[in-house]
């Protein structure tokens, strides 16, 4: 199970292209099982909405990302935080994402945020991988042997 940063929600809804589409397609098809805690699907919320944050012409309407984050919300295996880690990294709110993983017992972030190189991530016994590298992992598991 892995915990998903906004900034690979933002970039798949920003490309139809790339290794962050490919994962929010996986997770809306049930494909990869992801957690979320109310937080993270606030901030999800919050980066997406961002006034011209997917660009001049954005590739989905407003509508659409209501129904994007709805299915996100959805689907997610709920991780509910009893704990906070604060501060710990580099931007606080990049935290969230470690008590998310935390609070259910996932292994794996996918992120392609610097902060997350923070040498204690991994004393949580937490693995970060950027987008690319978790869909390169994902395809070598599905290619039949």
């Amino acid at each position: 199970m892995i915990v998903v940063d906004a900034n690979v929600i933002l970039r798949a809804m920003r490309s139809r292209n790339g290794a962050s589409h490919a994962i929010l397609r996986a997770m809306l098809m049930g494909e990869v099982k992801f957690t979320a805690s109310p937080a993270v699907m606030l901030e999800y919320e919050d980066v997406v909405k961002r006034p011209g944050i997917l660009g001049p012409v954005p590739a989905i309407s407003g509508a659409n990302i209501d129904i994007v984050l709805d299915t996100l919300c959805k689907l997610a295996v709920p991780s509910l935080p009893w704990f906070r880690f604060r501060p710990f990294l580099t931007d606080p709110k990049d935290d969230l994402y470690i008590e998310c993983a935390l609070a259910i017992g996932s292994k794996l972030i996918v992120t392609d945020d610097r902060h997350f190189k923070h040498p204690a991530v991994q004393a949580f016994g937490l693995e970060v991988q950027k987008a690319g590298e978790f869909i390169q992992s994902l395809n070598l598991e599905r290619k039949p042997t």
